[in-house]
């Protein structure tokens, strides 16, 4: 096989959305970084909801982005949590899929601290094929052919043949 065709772990998302500032924004950046490993930054609103209560710029929520051999042991353990098996609405077409982890005392090895309390989180992970750079560049951006473009049915290979991944339907 092509070496440019096989897929790639891109980056693995990791996000806890609080809704609003303070204490247990500082509580979800403790959970993230030790269950990461990495240090998160954090995320602000895009606009004014005023149901929610929350204002453009608002700090309401912490990421980290993991890549590389990071990112693929991240992914392990949270697919274990997951016990090995996503849906399939969970993917897009082009490959990327999202999926929740309803606490983090799930994690092997995570003890439950009352200080904390319980903090859900987001994972989204990105596939690609290599070469996708040249989107992304500065110099000579190109747009990426549609045949070179990562499908459903390879993603969901990839996955099934390098984390023993359960598709259901």
């Amino acid at each position: 096989m092509n070496k440019m065709r096989e897929p790639v772990l891109d980056k693995v998302v990791v996000n806890i959305g609080v809704g609003e500032a303070g204490e247990r924004l500082l509580k979800a950046q403790k959970v993230l970084e030790m269950v990461t490993g990495q240090k998160p930054t954090v995320t602000h609103s895009k606009r004014t909801n005023r149901d929610f209560g929350i204002r453009k710029g608002q700090t309401i929520g912490c990421k980290t982005t993991l890549r590389g051999e990071r990112a693929e042991a991240f992914l392990r353990k949270a697919l274990w949590v997951k016990e090995n098996r996503v849906s399939l609405y969970s993917f897009s077409e082009d490959g990327n899929f999202s999926f929740g982890i309803p606490d983090y005392t799930d994690f092997e090895g995570m003890k439950y601290d009352p200080d904390i309390g319980i903090f859900g989180m987001d994972v989204s992970v990105t596939l690609k094929r290599r070469g996708y750079r040249i989107a992304r560049r500065q110099v000579k951006r190109r747009s990426i052919p549609a045949r070179h473009r990562m499908t459903l049915t390879e993603a969901v290979s990839f996955l099934r043949q390098r984390f023993n991944l359960e598709v259901v339907e």
